[in-house]
């Protein structure tokens, strides 16, 4: 896994590394790029961005406004602040990925 900061293998070192089409290989930095995964700086590489960066802000809003339902649910069910901040930390905690 990349992580912010971390520099993408040049073009060159993915082409030799699992035979592939260079052409194939900038078009996917582009696209990468262009969703804000990467950034390129001249003479350097490729390098990832930080995650904030990587979210669009209409993913954002809906992000906000689908945990603005859930803290609002939790509310109901009787939960205080403590609580959800305890779900929420056991959440982020937990390495097994959470997908529906």
């Amino acid at each position: 896994m990349l992580r912010a900061g971390d520099r993408l293998p040049s073009v060159r070192e993915v082409v030799t590394q699992i035979t592939i089409n260079p052409n194939t290989v900038h078009r996917a930095y582009r696209e990468l790029e262009h969703e804000g995964v990467v950034e390129g700086r001249p003479g350097l590489g490729t390098f990832v961005v930080a995650s904030s960066s990587q979210l669009a802000s209409g993913d954002r809003e809906t992000l906000l406004a689908e945990l603005r339902d859930w803290v609002d649910r939790a509310r109901l069910a009787g939960l205080d602040a403590d609580g959800i901040a305890a779900l929420v930390s056991a959440v982020m905690a937990s390495e097994e990925p959470i997908i529906r």
